[in-house]
């Protein structure tokens, strides 16, 4: 049923009212209009809450009705395929909900004032935005003129509270073991490179591992949408990426942002994700004295991961395979690997440590922890050869093995 009738007498009755319609008012004008409009009359106690609540939220509320799928916390994301087909992943499950536009203009008003929101605009010379809610939620839209159902708007939520490392324990996304390891390598300062899929857990892990870093050091986020969420650390800088205006200017892209933020004397440089040209300057970094630097990329596994780093590299310079083979083996110290299992569960299912010395030319991985069938990520008896960096950083063998 379409709720433009009881939308447009409740925003008549609130034009009448003036400043004296305040939400509840409004509200209750909401309630009163569904038993006195003939087709809401028989509609079931759940039809008219759903009808009450989306006619409230589009008339009191910035986002209009989305902010009932936004404010529902069992809500991680939202997919709106066109006004009319909404889809919801909750417990790692998607599927559709009952909320829908009235309109595409309605769609795409909600889709412009969030990009909007953080100076980004959408129309169709520029048909894809990617940008971000205040509560720092991840948003990709595509206007109606490249997607021929509908304008597409999907966002990617992000919990009130961020992720701590006794969350992922608790979920059993790793293990208290592998969980210690990765503490002190983030401490000493190794470079640390984690890969997986579309929706695997990587931003989430990287703002993990990222509250281990110091206090007292100096870091560089660098992000396409701003999404970490950092707060223990004073001396922080957050780079984002910006888009081309209509115009076709005011472009700055991730490798702009990597460049410049060399010359801002960072301690850690950390990349939400690398796609392209830029990985040249992050591994650039890594091997000038950056140690401890974190990044994201997107990968099947943690070899695949090398792979990708080293055709991306090639999109930054035209340099010999084993050369940039090389540049990648002595910046990288360290690859999580994740992964989304058949139970919609994020788990790490690969630490490998990448080897200083090319053998035939290729990047050698020494696997340290490995997901097995059993469902549990288990030592594979292989121990970290890369002592150097532990040691600097007072990391003795028997604090490494648990003792003091």
């Amino acid at each position: 049923m379409s709720g433009e009738k009881l939308t447009v007498e409740t925003g008549n009755w609130i034009m009448n009212e003036g400043s004296c319609a305040d939400d509840e008012a409004v509200m209750e004008k909401i309630k009163e209009l569904t038993f006195e409009i003939p087709e809401y009359r028989f509609l079931t106690p759940a039809e008219r809450h759903g009808a009450i609540m989306r006619t409230f939220c589009s008339l009191r509320r910035e986002y209009g009705a989305l902010q009932m799928l936004l404010e529902d916390k069992s809500v991680t994301e939202i997919m709106v395929n066109g006004a009319g087909n909404v889809f919801v992943e909750k417990d790692g499950r998607i599927c559709r909900s009952e909320f829908y536009f009235e309109s595409t203009e309605e769609l795409e008003e909600i889709i412009r004032k969030m990009a909007g929101n953080v100076r980004r605009e959408i129309n169709e010379m520029v048909p894809i935005v990617d940008a971000r809610l205040s509560d720092g939620s991840r948003i990709n839209a595509v206007y109606k003129n490249i997607a021929l159902g509908g304008p597409v708007l999907t966002i990617r939520k992000f919990p009130e509270k961020p992720l701590e490392m006794e969350d992922l324990l608790a979920e059993g996304s790793i293990t208290e073991e592998a969980a210690e390891f990765l503490k002190m390598l983030v401490i000493a300062g190794y470079n640390i490179f984690i890969s997986g899929g579309t929706s695997s857990g990587k931003t989430t892990f990287l703002n993990v591992l990222s509250g281990y870093i110091p206090q007292d050091e100096r870091v560089i986020t660098i992000e396409d949408s701003a999404e970490l969420q950092i707060r223990h650390i004073p001396n922080l800088v957050r780079l984002e990426c910006k888009n081309a205006n209509s115009q076709g200017k005011g472009r700055i892209t991730m490798q702009d942002l990597v460049k410049s933020s060399l010359r801002m004397r960072p301690d850690r440089i950390i990349v939400g994700e690398v796609r392209g040209a830029e990985v040249m300057d992050m591994i650039q970094a890594m091997n000038t004295g950056h140690d401890g630097s974190l990044c994201t990329g997107h990968a099947n596994s943690a070899a695949g991961m090398l792979k990708r780093l080293e055709a991306m590299f090639l999109q930054g310079a035209n340099l010999p395979a084993e050369s940039i083979r090389s540049q990648i083996a002595e910046g990288i110290d360290i690859i999580v690997h994740m992964g989304r299992l058949s139970d919609k569960k994020r788990r790490i299912l690969e630490i490998a440590e990448v080897s200083k010395d090319l053998r035939g030319g290729n990047i050698m991985l020494n696997t340290l922890f490995k997901y097995e069938l059993n469902g549990r990520l288990k030592r594979t008896g292989s121990e970290l050869k890369n002592l150097l960096k532990l040691e600097r950083a007072g990391i003795t063998q028997e604090m490494r093995k648990g003792r003091k």
